[in-house]
C-alpha cells in the first residue's frame, strides 16, 4: 500500500514539472533571437523650387504647391529596351524657372518683393543669341548693396569707386615720324606728333606737323589743339583751332574734322580749316599697316592738301596744291619704339607747282627716309 502511494506522488511531480521545463526552453529561445529593427525615420521634406518650406507654409505665410504627378510606368526596363523587346518613353526635359535676382523666389513667396521679367535661367542670353533685330537681355545690375543702403546712397559710393581707379581717363603721346630725309643737297627732316588725354568718349587732343632742311629756317610748323568727341565705335569729331608758323606770314584757323578707324583697317583723317583771313582748305590722309611678321610691318601712306583760292604770300594755289605717298618698313624692338626706312615722293599740283618753281625749288621729289615711330 505504502509503495502504490509512493509512485502516485512520483509521478504527479514529473508531470507538474513538464510545463515549467518547457518554459524555461521557450525563455532560452527568446533570449538567443535578435529584436527586432526599429523603422527607420522619415527624411524631412525638401524645400520646393517656389522657396515655400513645410515651415513656413504651416505658419501661413506661403503655400505648398501641388505635389507633381509621376508619368505612368510603361513597364518597359533598360534591358528589355537594349534587347529590342519594348522602347522606352523619351523624358521631357524641365522647362528653365525665370529668376529675378533681386527678389529671390522666398521673398516673394513672403510679399516682400515682387520678381520682374528678366531673362530666364539657363536659356539663350548675350552672345549666345541667335542673329536678329531682338532687344539685348537687361543688363545685370550689382544691385545686392541697393537692398540694405538703397541706390541713392550706393551711387556716390559707385562713383567714388570709379574716380580712384581713374575714372576711365588716359593718356597717350605718340611720335608717329620723327625722320631724316636724304636727297642731294637737300638733306631736311620731318616730324608727326599729337598726345591725348581723356576717356573713351571726350578728349583732348595736341597735334604738331612739321618739316624744314638742315641749316635752313623751318619751312612750316602747324600746331592744332582739338576737342575730340566719339561719334560711334571707330570715328571721332574733332574741333579747334590750328595755328601755323614759319617762314612767311603767319595764320590762324578754326578747325573741324574727323578720325577714325575705316573697314579693313585703314586709319583716315580729314579736316576742313577757315583761316582768320577767311581762307579755306582741307586735308587728308590715309594710312594702313600690312604686318609681314609680329614685329616687321610695312605702312603705306597718302597725303593730300587742297584750298579754295590762291595764297600767294605763302605759295599755295586754289585746287589740289600737294600729294604726299609714302611707304616705310618699320622694325618693333617693343610696342613703344619702332625704327624704320622708307621712301617717299612729294609733288605739287596747278598754281602751286607754279609759285614751286618761280621760288626755285622742285616741283616733285623722291627721297629716301629713315626714321623713329614711337609712343608712351
Amino acid at each position: 500500500m505504502n509503495r502504490l502511494l509512493f509512485f502516485g506522488v512520483a509521478s504527479a511531480a514529473l508531470v507538474a514539472a513538464t510545463p515549467a521545463l518547457a518554459q524555461s526552453h521557450g525563455g532560452h529561445g527568446q533570449h538567443g533571437a535578435s529584436p527586432a529593427p526599429s523603422p527607420a525615420p522619415s527624411p524631412a521634406p525638401a524645400p520646393t523650387a517656389s522657396g515655400c518650406t513645410a515651415e513656413h507654409a504651416a505658419m501661413g505665410h506661403c503655400t505648398m504647391p501641388e505635389p507633381a504627378t509621376t508619368p505612368q510606368e510603361t513597364g518597359c526596363t533598360a534591358e528589355h529596351a537594349e534587347m529590342g523587346h519594348c522602347t522606352m518613353a523619351e523624358e521631357k526635359p524641365s522647362e528653365p524657372v525665370a529668376r529675378d535676382p533681386d527678389c529671390p523666389p522666398e521673398h516673394a513667396t513672403m510679399g516682400h518683393c515682387t520678381p520682374s521679367a528678366g531673362p530666364v535661367e539657363g536659356a539663350t542670353v548675350g552672345t549666345n543669341l541667335p542673329a536678329g533685330d531682338a532687344p539685348a537681355p537687361r543688363p545685370v545690375a550689382a544691385s545686392y548693396a541697393d537692398r540694405v543702403w538703397g541706390q541713392d546712397a550706393m551711387q556716390p559710393a559707385r562713383d567714388m569707386l570709379r574716380r580712384e581707379h581713374g575714372g576711365g581717363t588716359y593718356s597717350q603721346v605718340m611720335i608717329d615720324l620723327a625722320e631724316v630725309k636724304i636727297a642731294d643737297g637737300h638733306e631736311g627732316y620731318k616730324f608727326e606728333a599729337d598726345a591725348w588725354f581723356g576717356g573713351d568718349i571726350n578728349r583732348f587732343v595736341f597735334k604738331a606737323d612739321g618739316e624744314g632742311e638742315f641749316g635752313e629756317p623751318i619751312e612750316g610748323v602747324e600746331l592744332k589743339a582739338l576737342y575730340s568727341r566719339a561719334i560711334g565705335p571707330y570715328f571721332n569729331l574733332q574741333a579747334g583751332v590750328r595755328q601755323d608758323l614759319g617762314v612767311g606770314p603767319d595764320r590762324t584757323h578754326a578747325v573741324i574734322g574727323v578720325e577714325g578707324l575705316a573697314p579693313y583697317w585703314f586709319e583716315v583723317d580729314g579736316y576742313l580749316y577757315l583761316s582768320t583771313e577767311g581762307e579755306i582748305r582741307a586735308s587728308a590722309s590715309a594710312e594702313y599697316d600690312q604686318r609681314i611678321t609680329q614685329r616687321l610691318i610695312l605702312q603705306p601712306k597718302v597725303e593730300f592738301d587742297l584750298s579754295a583760292q590762291d595764297i600767294p604770300e605763302i605759295g599755295i594755289g586754289s585746287g589740289l596744291t600737294s600729294a604726299e605717298f609714302g611707304l616705310r618698313l618699320r622694325y618693333e624692338f617693343v610696342r613703344e619704339f619702332a625704327p624704320y626706312v622708307g621712301i617717299v615722293h612729294e609733288t605739287k599740283f596747278g598754281r602751286t607747282a607754279d609759285f614751286a618753281r618761280a621760288a626755285g625749288d622742285d616741283a616733285s621729289s623722291t627721297n629716301f627716309v629713315i626714321g623713329v615711330r614711337a609712343w608712351f
